[in-house]
């Protein structure tokens, strides 16, 4: 066993202070668990909303639905709030719930490993040794950057930006821009990009399907308005989520989602009237099957003069020049490399040992899965949060987020109750639940559409997408089956030391020697 020093040893570890991180904290403690560490690597709260600060980063889930619902009525200055804005509002909330207190920044974890005799969790980092009875891993699927490999990359003669690692020091003011991708980041990044760039190349190696955008800016007069009106805001919010409900509908039916892809390729004709960019830009696949997209502002920056799309991907680097597979070359002076994040590899899961002394990375075999993307066989009293099956192409992950809270706080609870030391879900339990979501999902658009997603393993099976309604989720994370688990009792107390009083024999009188 790992010695903890005073201060050390605490009821709950959380790891990561990003959404996940603080809103476990927040709601730990209002149900009563004060004892509550979070352990935050860098020095700064906010996970991938202080680690993306690209031009352009924005939430594509409306600011109502990205939010807490124990904290709603942050003054959102736009329907779908930028970076900055996201970020100055979670510290906002630890600072409104307290947090500071139980938020340790700049410690690392480098492995954790379950101890069967003490029952706890020995955590190693970089400030020492701590003891957790119960471990959270609040680490985010968007968390471990995908670089860009090619050769001669090393090379390269100019600066090198990943969006999630973004040096705001770099001016790309009348530079030749080279952009790598087509996901989430591309579509923001490069309309921001080409508004100060002399020349931006996109070298696109997918075409995405693009819906519009309607990012309105919200005055303080529409928020007054609101904030009058008795059930506005709860009014809106259920809006919303009714409107991101419909495109999962479409998602989990893909004849439906056809009429989405009509609508899409209506976007794509009134943005790009050149028919040859809009062959390069359309396509062959299902609208679905990856990340759904939306902007306003991506078509019409790949129309600018200024910038050009290269439909392939990139097979090298030479100097300052980018290589496409086809053979196109783009001198460039700032390359940015727009290629998202593993999403299917948790942070931390190789040096995360359960109790029969394998690690999460093991014990997955590179196929992540979870009882409700909460638990997992083997790992006793360890909770994912974002876990694999969780999410699809439109939910807000705070909603299940916020569900998965729900769960947490129930299973703690029942632990107290029943004065056990750990809980752990039943292998059979939770390959049941594994088997039913894969045949599901076997209908579904992400699973069908016939394109290669970050939902998908090499493989073939989808460790990332829920494949039925959030609602669903939510009323199966919102009722706590205790049968689910098998329930480690406290050891029970060691008996006091027998003394002569026991045995009959008087006690010495007080001074008396025996």
């Amino acid at each position: 066993m790992i010695p903890v020093r005073g201060g050390r040893d605490v009821r709950v570890a959380v790891i990561g202070a990003g959404f996940s991180g603080l809103g476990a904290a927040i709601r730990l403690r209002e149900a009563g668990f004060r004892d509550v560490l979070v352990l935050e690597k860098a020095q700064q709260l906010g996970g991938t909303w202080r680690e993306n600060t690209y031009p352009g980063c924005a939430c594509d889930v409306p600011s109502t639905l990205y939010s807490y619902s124990f904290t709603p009525d942050a003054a959102w200055s736009r329907v779908f709030a930028g970076q900055e804005e996201i970020r100055a509002y979670l510290a906002t909330t630890a600072e409104q719930y307290g947090l500071a207190e139980v938020l340790r920044c700049g410690v690392v974890l480098h492995g954790a490993r379950w101890d069967p005799i003490a029952g706890r969790w020995q955590l190693a980092t970089s400030d020492g040794s701590y003891s957790a009875a119960v471990l959270v891993m609040a680490t985010g699927p968007w968390h471990v950057p995908r670089p860009l490999d090619v050769p001669g990359l090393d090379g390269f003669t100019g600066p090198v930006l990943h969006t999630a690692r973004w040096d705001d020091r770099v001016d790309l003011t009348g530079k030749r821009v080279s952009v790598v991708g087509s996901g989430a980041s591309a579509v923001q990044v490069v309309p921001a990009v080409t508004e100060r760039a002399a020349a931006v190349n996109l070298f696109q190696r997918t075409p995405q399907w693009v819906l519009p955008k309607p990012d309105l800016a919200l005055s303080p007069a529409f928020h007054q308005v609101v904030g009058r009106l008795p059930g506005a805001r709860r009014g809106l919010r259920a809006a919303q989520y009714a409107l991101q409900e419909s495109f999962g509908y479409a998602f989990r039916h893909p004849r439906v989602a056809r009429l989405l892809e009509a609508g899409a390729r209506a976007h794509l004709r009134l943005c790009v009237p050149d028919p040859q960019l809009r062959q390069a830009l359309t396509p062959d696949y299902r609208l679905g099957c990856k990340r759904l997209l939306t902007s306003s502002t991506y078509y019409p920056a790949l129309s600018r003069p200024h910038v050009r799309l290269h439909p392939t991907a990139v097979s090298a680097v030479r100097g300052n020049e980018i290589i496409g597979a086809d053979g196109t070359v783009a001198e460039t002076d700032v390359l940015i490399t727009a290629t998202g994040f593993r999403v299917g590899e948790l942070p931390l899961a190789r040096t995360l040992y359960g109790s029969g002394g394998r690690s999460l990375h093991d014990a997955w075999g590179g196929e992540p899965q979870a009882y409700l993307g909460t638990t997992v066989s083997g790992f006793p009293n360890l909770f994912l949060l974002l876990g694999p099956n969780l999410l699809g192409g439109s939910t807000s992950a705070i909603t299940v987020l916020e569900a998965q809270l729900s769960y947490l706080t129930a299973a703690l609870t029942h632990l107290d109750h029943t004065g056990s030391r750990s809980l752990e879900v039943r292998p059979g339990v939770q390959d049941v639940h594994n088997g039913s979501v894969q045949t599901a999902l076997a209908t579904t658009v992400y699973n069908t559409g016939g394109c290669t997603s970050y939902y998908l393993t090499s493989s073939g099976r989808n460790t990332f997408a829920w494949p039925w309604s959030t609602s669903r989720l939510t009323r199966r994370l919102n009722r706590f089956d205790p049968a689910a688990y098998v329930w480690q009792p406290a050891p029970a107390p060691l008996p006091a030391p027998r003394t002569a009083q026991d045995d009959g024999v008087p006690a010495p009188a007080h001074g008396q020697q025996s």
